[in-house]
This record gives C-alpha cells, sequence and structure tokens, in this order.
C-alpha cells in the first residue's frame, strides 16, 4: 500500500473516532433511580453502586498507609529539596526579594517514612497529648506535614487542617471551636500563633517543624505562653526511645475536620470519616489509568485543601514518589528561585501533578506572554504549531497528526514542557471549571491530558471525574464511582430538569463519600445535608450544572453569584467573570451588580505587563503602576477589551460592566481576598473597596 495513502488514511480515521465520541454515541453516564428529592440522577456507566473500597480488606486511611508501606519497602516515598542558602535581592523601588537556592531532592522511602510516622506518632501520647484531643496541622506543605497525619491517624487522633494564609479571626475561631490542644506548625506560623496567644483556650503543646532562624520565635513563645514547646525531631525522639501501641481507627471514626477557606463569613469545620475520603481514593483508582510506582507527584497545593490531601494519600496507596514544592519555587522563574538554580518541576520531573485553574490560567498567560516578547519568526512558528495541533484536537483530519505532530512537539512544545520537567503525562483540575481555551492550551503545550474534577470538601472532593480518553472541553465529567449525581429543579432561577435538549438544575452528590456535616453546627448541616429513606446521604451544591446526552456534567451557574437588576434582569456574576478573564488585561476581576441600578460594574486587577506594554506604546506618563491604574486612558483601554471579550462570549448588554475600577495590588491568600484556592472572597472584597464600588455607582 502506498505510505502516503496511509499517512492521509490514518488521521481521517482518528478524526472520524473523535467525531464518534463528541456525538455522545458513547454514554460515560447513566440514568439511576435514586431515592430523595425527586430529580434527574446520573452514576458512573462501569458501577451500578457506588464503590467503598478499592483495596480488600483495607477500611481506614491509617490501614491503607500501613499496607502500601510493607508493600512498597524501599521505593522513595517522600522527597524534600535541600537549602543550600537564603539571599535577598533587591528590585525597583527599593524592595527586596528572597531567594532560595535549593539542592537536589533528598528522600524517605516508604520504610523510613513508617518508622517517622510511628515514632511520631508514639512521641505526641510522650508528650502528653490525651485520647480524645485533637491535633491541628497548621503549615505549608511539606513531608512533615504528611507524616503528622498519618500519625495522628495510627492513634485515631482527628487532625483539624487550617490554611496557612487564614487570617487571625479565622485562626482563632478554627482552634476554639474545636479545643485544639496540639498544634504542628512551621515558623511563619508559629509568629501568627504567639500573636494570638491570649485568645487561645485550649492549645497546650506546640510541636515546630525546624527551619532555619525559627530559634527566635520559639524562645518568644516558651516565654511569653505557657505551651510546652518541642521540635518535629525530639517528639520523634521521643516517640523512638518509648514506643506505644497504635490505636487504630474505625472506618466511621473522623479523620480530618477540615476548615474551608471560605468565601462568605468564618470557615466551617467539614467532618470526613475514613470511610469518606477512602471512597473518593477508591473511585480515583478506577478512572487514572496505570497509577503506580512509577509515577512522580509534585505536590506544592496546600494540604490543608482536600484536593491535595485525597492526591497525596492516593500517591502513597499505589507505590509512588511525593517531591514537595511551594507555588513560589515551582519553575526556573519563580519569584523565590535564585538565577541559575533550577525550580521544583525541573529537578523533580514529576509524571503526575494537581493543579486549580487559577494555577493553570497563569501558565497559560506566562507561556503566551513570552512567545508575544520574542515576537518574529519564535512567535509565527509557535502560533503555527498551536493552531495545527488544535485543528487535530478539534477532530480535523487536516490538523497535525503523526509525524507533523512529533516535529512540533520537538521543535516548538519541547521548550514549554522542559517548564514542569518535561514529563507529564497527566494533570488533574480541581476546584472551579477549566475554560475550554486553558484546557485546549496546557494540552496541546504540554502533550498531557487534564482530567477535570468537579466536587466540594463536603464531598471529600468527590463528585465527577473527566475520563482519560474524553478529549471535550468546558465539562467536568462523569460521576465518580464513589458518587451519584442528581440535578433538582431551581424554578427561581428558571432551571428545571425538564428543560430541553439538557436536564439542568442544582447539582445534589450522594454516595459514601458525603460527609458528616460542619462541626458544631447542625442549622447548617441540616441545611445542606440529607439523608434519604435508603439510607443515602446527600450534598446540596448550590452550584448549577447540566448533563450533556453522554451523561457527563456542565457547570453553568451557582444560586448565590446570581443578583437580580433593577428592570428584572439577572445576573450570574461567576458566568461573567469567567468570560471577561480572557482578556489580555485581566489578572484578577469581580463583577458587582447592585439590585437598584440597571447595570454591572467592575474592580479588575490589571495584568501588569500588559497594561505597561500597552502604555509604552501608547505614550502614556506615569510614576507607578498605581499611578498607572488611575489614568483614564487605562481605563479607557481595559474596558473596550472586556467589552470584546463579552461581544465574544455573546453577553447581554446588561451583564457588561458599564464602569470599572483599576486595583494596582494583585489579590492574594495573604491579603484575605481570595482563597487558598484563588478564589474570590466576595463579601470581603466588596467592604474593602465599598468606597469604590459606591463611587462606580455615582
Amino acid at each position: 500500500m502506498n505510505p502516503y495513502f496511509v499517512g492521509f488514511l490514518v488521521p481521517v480515521a482518528v478524526s472520524l473516532l473523535l467525531r464518534k465520541r463528541r456525538n455522545g454515541e458513547r454514554k460515560r453516564g447513566l440514568p439511576v433511580e435514586v431515592g430523595g428529592e425527586p430529580g434527574y440522577a446520573i452514576r458512573n456507566y462501569r458501577f451500578e453502586e457506588p464503590v467503598e473500597t478499592h483495596w480488600e480488606g483495607v477500611t481506614t486511611l491509617a490501614e491503607l498507609f500501613e499496607q502500601s508501606c510493607k508493600e512498597y519497602v524501599h521505593m522513595p516515598l517522600l522527597g524534600t529539596r535541600k537549602l543550600i542558602s537564603r539571599e535577598t535581592e533587591s528590585g525597583p523601588g527599593g524592595k527586596s526579594f528572597e531567594k532560595l537556592h535549593l539542592g537536589e531532592y533528598e528522600w524517605k522511602c516508604y520504610a523510613e517514612a513508617f518508622k517517622s510516622v510511628c515514632n511520631f506518632s508514639s512521641g505526641l501520647v510522650r508528650l502528653g497529648h490525651q485520647k480524645g484531643e485533637r491535633v491541628a496541622i497548621f503549615a505549608e506543605t511539606r513531608a512533615e506535614w504528611q507524616i503528622a497525619l498519618q500519625a495522628c491517624f495510627r492513634q485515631n487522633i482527628t487532625v483539624v487542617t487550617i490554611y496557612a494564609s487564614l487570617g487571625e479571626e479565622a485562626l482563632c475561631h478554627s482552634l476554639n471551636e474545636t479545643e485544639v490542644t496540639t498544634v504542628v506548625c512551621g515558623q511563619k506560623e508559629l509568629k501568627k500563633l504567639i500573636d494570638i496567644s491570649g485568645q487561645l483556650d485550649t492549645v497546650k503543646r506546640v510541636v515546630y517543624i525546624n527551619e532555619e532562624g525559627i530559634s527566635a520565635e520559639v524562645s518568644l513563645a516558651r516565654n511569653s505562653t505557657s505551651w510546652v514547646i518541642e521540635s518535629f525531631e525530639e517528639v520523634g525522639r521521643l516517640g523512638n526511645e518509648a514506643p506505644v501501641d497504635a490505636n487504630m481507627p474505625l472506618p466511621s471514626d473522623v479523620a480530618v475536620i477540615m476548615y474551608t477557606s471560605g468565601s462568605t463569613g468564618l470557615p466551617k469545620g467539614v467532618m470526613m470519616t475514613h470511610r469518606n475520603v477512602l471512597a473518593t481514593l477508591s473511585a480515583v483508582m478506577t478512572i487514572v489509568p496505570e497509577l503506580g510506582k512509577k509515577d512522580i507527584y509534585l505536590a506544592y497545593l496546600p494540604l490543608a485543601h482536600i484536593l491535595e490531601l485525597a492526591a497525596e494519600a492516593l500517591m502513597a496507596a499505589v507505590g509512588a514518589s511525593i517531591g514537595y514544592g511551594s507555588p513560589l519555587t515551582l519553575t526556573d522563574t519563580s519569584n523565590k528561585i535564585k538565577r541559575g538554580t533550577l525550580g521544583d518541576a525541573s529537578a523533580l520531573k514529576p509524571t503526575l501533578m494537581t493543579a486549580v485553574p487559577a494555577i493553570l490560567d497563569r501558565v497559560r498567560d506566562g507561556v503566551r506572554k513570552k512567545v508575544d516578547t520574542k515576537g518574529g519568526v519564535a512567535k509565527k512558528l509557535f502560533d503555527v504549531a498551536y493552531n495545527r495541533r488544535l485543528a487535530a484536537i478539534n477532530g480535523s483530519w487536516l490538523g497535525a497528526w503523526g509525524l507533523e505532530k512529533l516535529l512540533w512537539d520537538k521543535l516548538v512544545f519541547g521548550k514549554v514542557r522542559a517548564v514542569l520537567g518535561g514529563k507529564i503525562r497527566f494533570v488533574l483540575s480541581g476546584g472551579a471549571p477549566l475554560s475550554g481555551d486553558t484546557q485546549r492550551f496546557i494540552n496541546i503545550c504540554l502533550g498531557a491530558p487534564i482530567g477535570q474534577g468537579y466536587g466540594l470538601t463536603e464531598t471529600c472532593a468527590g463528585g465527577t471525574f473527566s475520563e482519560y480518553d474524553d478529549p471535550s472541553v468546558g465539562r467536568v465529567g462523569t460521576p465518580l464511582p464513589c458518587s451519584y449525581i442528581k440535578l433538582i429543579d431551581w424554578p427561581e432561577g428558571g432551571y428545571l430538569t425538564t428543560d430541553s435538549p439538557m436536564p439542568r438544575g442544582e447539582i445534589v452528590i450522594g454516595g459514601p463519600n458525603v460527609t458528616k456535616g460542619y462541626f458544631k453546627n447542625e442549622s447548617k448541616t441540616n441545611e445542606v445535608y440529607k439523608d434519604d429513606e435508603k439510607g443515602m446521604r446527600w450534598f446540596y451544591s448550590g452550584d448549577i450544572g447540566r448533563f450533556h446526552p453522554d451523561g457527563c456534567l456542565e457547570i453553568i451557574d451557582r444560586k448565590k453569584d446570581i443578583v437580580k437588576l433593577q428592570h428584572g434582569e439577572y445576573v450570574s456574576l461567576g458566568k461573567v467573570e469567567a468570560a471577561l478573564s480572557v482578556s489580555p488585561y485581566v489578572d484578577n476581576i469581580m463583577i458587582h451588580a447592585d439590585p437598584f441600578h440597571s447595570y454591572c460594574v467592575a474592580l479588575v486587577v490589571p495584568a501588569h505587563n500588559e497594561l505597561e506594554n500597552w502604555a509604552s506604546q501608547q505614550g502614556v506618563k506615569y510614576s507607578d503602576f498605581s499611578d498607572l491604574c488611575q489614568k483614564q486612558e487605562a481605563v479607557k483601554e481595559v474596558l473596550g477589551s472586556l467589552a470584546q471579550a463579552a461581544k465574544q462570549a455573546r453577553l447581554e448588554k446588561f451583564e457588561i460592566p458599564g464602569k470599572i475600577k483599576l486595583i494596582a495590588e494583585p489579590w492574594t491568600p495573604e491579603s484575605g481576598l481570595v482563597t487558598a484556592a484563588l478564589k474570590l472572597k466576595r463579601e470581603v472584597i466588596r467592604k474593602t473597596f465599598e468606597n469604590d464600588l459606591v463611587q462606580l455607582y455615582a
């Protein structure tokens, strides 16, 4: 057969297969009869009943970890980079920046990690931690965090997880409400604890993770509090010298009380049992192919978030290696990486990673900015390669397949992939739905599929998950095997399960992964959790979704984000923000709609480089970025760009912001304006910029 004909035939066949999949002929989710409130329910097509455990005889997270450590004895488990030096560099405007010189990863194998867990577990008891008391882990993501977590599980100690970026009020509330007696923390967190020590009612012991320079905080804590202060290493040594028998938990015991970062009000503590978390892990095992000891996982998201906690628990369960990093040292050009030092991804060369949409959006924007800055032939080559691969992903036989794909991967995309180590085979995106533009971009540039997941803290991150071979964008996949997903009518918002061509409604999740409820908050628990007549527990998410014909879910709205304007039009704040975020000038945006007016307004955090480049090209004079944000020319330019993005997204006229305010300072978890998962804290932002919002409507 003519080889040119074969080369033509293969992409045609692939194109037809892709079209067949997109036409929904393959059912990924199937309708199912369930109890509880009437609605339209879907289950995973492979499992008639929700799965609870993938591992025979394993019913708790403590049993799962012990089994793995005995099976993968000498395999590397926990990897941490050696800190060679900290240096301070001066930046523009006299600001100073800390830069880290980091070495290679140093590893604890499974057997060593298990020994550390057993020692720390015994050490907590020797330190005076009593049965029934709770331990809080208040630290950045690192190996000691995981060791402390597993150590607590072996003594059936409930762990309270708290974001390291949490403010004082929320921190006090979390520790006092759960009556925590022992806190495991890092240097920055120890300083926060000292500052609020007079407001903490039950804390008796603090275990600090040794870091360079922490001795000053340790001395201050010993002099200004009545706490017992010990280092992480010392607690392990105490346990090694006098081992204590394990007190293993039951499946129904609460493993974690996880405080959500909360986009409104004080955080709520979600009670997760061992059974709950194990159900999610078991379900994911059936979705991601060939998870195992060849995998290397890059851990950098907050372990106080269920997405990261579940991901690391799963990695340990399958014999994979976990290398710890941070968002500020992730790549060779990250803010805290000293020039010439490898970023975490380059040093680790991971095969798997998790991310939230905001981080993937920044990766996309970073690559695009770098390409645009280079310009010339490099930009043209990238654009051609990207468009050729995009055509292929969209199912066109005229796109880049086979040898041409390999050529573009080598010439163009290989350099992009090197940023994250060059070996990523799968990315899990959790949190808010990922935009189709970002999903396609990351898929093409990294050469790895993105599995979009939808779940909440209240469902142990379990809900839906897009399958490995699903090329579609804008959806969050089919129900995980641990969950049923049900849509129920929300007449007030105009969403009904009888809607055509797709049923729509509020998303309700049922299954063994649905948690017990909120700690000491029965009224809120009863508001959003319900048990049906068959004994299944359901969580009412407040999100609005619709089911595609193949059983995959799409998130289309949120009940709390809908505001009715003066003349009766409804504005979905989240939908509008997602549409306008594609503007190159937007780093962050919050839409605000006042019911007493006929239009909405927006607070926009501009992308520094984009706005400054525009100002330079236009000859706009300014003293600093804050001054530039005040310039009417800049406001007009950004507003015009938002209007263009709105037009592309086919927004209604009343959905397009009539006025905007440019905010010079970025919104970070440290500022308290966004959560650790980078979601907007609307009420906090509204209060912070209350005067600006009033002026926009003046």
